[in-house]
């Protein structure tokens, strides 16, 4: 029995899109908001859509973007948010105001007192932060990281916890040759003075996508822990700095052993020729398709 049509209302429609953009492969947002805003052929839909899940994209994919006359980078996370479009660069002391749509750096400026961390949170900070570059200089040439007191950071002085998280984020986008890739990592490390330790949880992911001819995608995710003694900044830093590179290397190596017996055949059965049309998507009769009806139930508006 052929199934009723539905034509989806303006909240669905908006619903869809935004999986579909919360879903795009690392680096591709831009290409599918191009594509969806033409599909859709509503510029409400569109631009309501776009504003929530922009936002998400950037945060979740840890983009980083330029600031204003080339001084430097600043990371999108959920870490250093102080507002809607307002991001923290601990490093300048700066405060970055960011297009989420777009994906560019409009404004900048210093940040308030009550927006950095306590003098002596910052010794520990600041240790780790270089650290961390020159690991990050060596390990992802195309990366960047930054470290933020997300707990604790007017602690004035020893006797109290607090919690450091390390981010770091590599991208190489090649849409010439039809793949993108990116690297992220984020590292929770709470100095728990009161029993002299550090507790070191990393979350790490890595994703590609080859999309030549075909599509594939590889969307690979771990968790680690670990745990040091604490210390004086330097050494709690170059302590740290070890065990993430430790586990970050571990976890690259298990990759390549996974993925490089893979033989070619099954690749080739995973590749599947994606259509090229001009044919408008037929909003009035959606539920004809299944990719539809899985996104509808995921999001629960089926009915």
């Amino acid at each position: 029995m052929a199934e009723e049509e539905c034509e989806l209302n303006e909240k669905q429609k908006r619903e869809i899109a935004k999986w579909f953009l919360l879903n795009s492969p690392a680096g591709e947002i831009q290409y599918i908001a191009k594509d969806l805003r033409s599909v859709l052929n509503d510029e409400k839909v569109y631009n309501e859509a776009a504003s929530e899940a922009f936002p998400l994209y950037n945060k979740s994919h840890l983009i980083f973007l330029e600031l204003p006359n080339r001084s430097g980078d600043v990371l999108v996370t959920s870490y250093n948010e102080l507002e809607e479009n307002e991001y923290l660069d601990p490093r300048t002391a700066l405060v970055a105001t960011i297009d989420h749509i777009k994906q560019v750096c409009t404004d900048v400026r210093p940040a308030a007192d009550e927006e950095l961390s306590s003098p002596y949170i910052e010794e520990f900070r600041c240790a780790l932060d270089a650290e961390m570059l020159k690991y990050v200089a060596e390990a992802y040439p195309k990366g960047i990281c930054s470290v933020y007191c997300v707990d604790g950071k007017d602690v004035e002085g020893p006797g109290s916890n607090f919690e450091l998280v390390v981010v770091i984020s590599a991208a190489k986008n090649s849409p010439q040759n039809f793949c993108n890739g990116s690297w992220r990592s984020v590292w929770n490390i709470e100095f728990k003075e009161d029993v002299q330790m550090l507790e070191v949880r990393g979350k790490l992911q890595v994703g590609a996508h080859y999309y030549e001819e075909g599509n594939v995608q590889l969307d690979a995710k771990h968790e680690c822990k670990d745990a040091t003694i604490f210390q004086a900044p330097d050494d709690c830093a170059i302590s740290i700095a070890n065990i993430i590179r430790h586990h970050e290397a571990e976890y690259l190596e298990s990759l390549e052993a996974s993925y490089s017996n893979l033989p070619d055949t099954t690749f080739k059965d995973l590749r599947r020729k994606l259509p090229v049309t001009r044919t408008q998507f037929p909003w009035h009769n959606t539920l004809q398709f299944s990719l539809t009806r899985d996104i509808q139930k995921e999001l629960g508006i089926d009915k």
